[in-house]
């Protein structure tokens, strides 16, 4: 009989365990996350881009810089989407292929709102952090210059930073970047202003760890989920700017192409009859947009401690 309650016992105490480790807040906004449908379809959507943008070069046949001088001049009638000649999306005016010309728009794009939103949350997060750890008056001179940067547009800031310092990669990574974390910046401040007052922090501070310190191992790292749902909607945003700056013709520039520099070459040719030409990268376009914005969506409702 006492080895039996032994054994119940332990086992009530590993179901106890179990229970309050299922009860963790990342266990049970995991849990929360991957209930979400329309959070799993857009993790879905991302998941079958990136894999397209990865091995779609394995799968064309033409190169994204290869001609096809036998449709050129007839891409109306020999153009068009086919699995018999290999232009599995068409080909555009100059009888390149538009499915291996998708494919490097869909990496450059992606590579370009991943990059932008990762340099905005480096600034956003490391300047909110310190603006609201420190406080005082450089707190305010710190998100005074926040507000008098936001009065400035954005746009207008790109498009002078392209035309001043060349129309190339880097500068239009850096831009993006650049002109992003101011929001990013707010957000994490008015975090930071919530934790700074904390018994860890007030602990760490009275043991003489510095500020640097504390900012970097104690703060930071608290704010990773609210910084990751932001990151996930400033990513589509910068797929967005980039179209834009493209379809104006200062971003990307031939031989490379992206989603923006192909959806404007479709627009001008749509009134030809060669509507393929807009359709596939508008498609994906979209559609990663909304995978994005899903998975934001998702991640937010899954961190929201009001719905714990």
């Amino acid at each position: 009989m006492v080895i039996e309650y032994d054994k119940m016992r332990s086992l009530a105490d590993r179901l106890a365990q179990e229970e309050v480790r299922g009860r963790s807040p990342w266990a049970d906004a995991r849990r929360r996350f991957f209930r979400n449908k329309a959070a799993m379809a857009g993790l879905f959507i991302l998941i079958c881009v990136t894999l397209f943008a990865l091995l779609g070069n394995y799968v064309a046949v033409w190169n994204n810089q290869d001609l096809d001088f036998s449709v050129m001049g007839q891409v109306r009638e020999l153009g068009r989407p086919s699995l018999t000649n290999g232009h599995y999306f068409g080909t555009d005016d100059l009888g390149r292929d538009l499915f291996a010309r998708t494919v490097q728009g869909t990496q450059i794009s992606m590579m370009v709102g991943i990059v932008g939103a990762g340099i905005a949350m480096i600034i956003g997060t490391l300047y909110g952090a310190t603006a609201g750890y420190v406080g005082g008056r450089t707190d305010q001179i710190m998100m005074r210059t926040v507000d008098i940067l936001m009065s400035i547009p954005y746009m207008f800031v790109l498009i002078l930073l392209l035309v001043m310092f060349g129309r190339s990669m880097s500068m239009l990574f850096l831009g993006i970047g650049l002109i992003s974390w101011l929001d990013m910046s707010r957000i994490v401040r008015g975090q930071t202003l919530s934790l700074k007052n904390r018994e860890f922090i007030e602990a760490a501070r009275a043991t003489g760890v510095p500020a640097w310190k504390i900012i970097l191992r104690h703060i930071v790292p608290n704010l990773l989920g609210v910084v990751a749902v932001y990151a996930t909607l400033l990513v589509p945003l910068m797929i967005l700017t980039e179209s834009f700056i493209s379809f104006l013709g200062l971003g990307v520039q031939e031989p490379l192409t992206s989603w923006g520099a192909l959806i404007s070459e479709g627009a001008g040719t749509m009134n030809y009859g060669t509507l393929w030409q807009l359709a596939f990268p508008l498609f994906f376009f979209v559609i990663t947009l909304f995978g994005f914005f899903f998975v934001g969506d998702g991640l937010r409702d899954a961190l929201d401690p009001k719905d714990r």
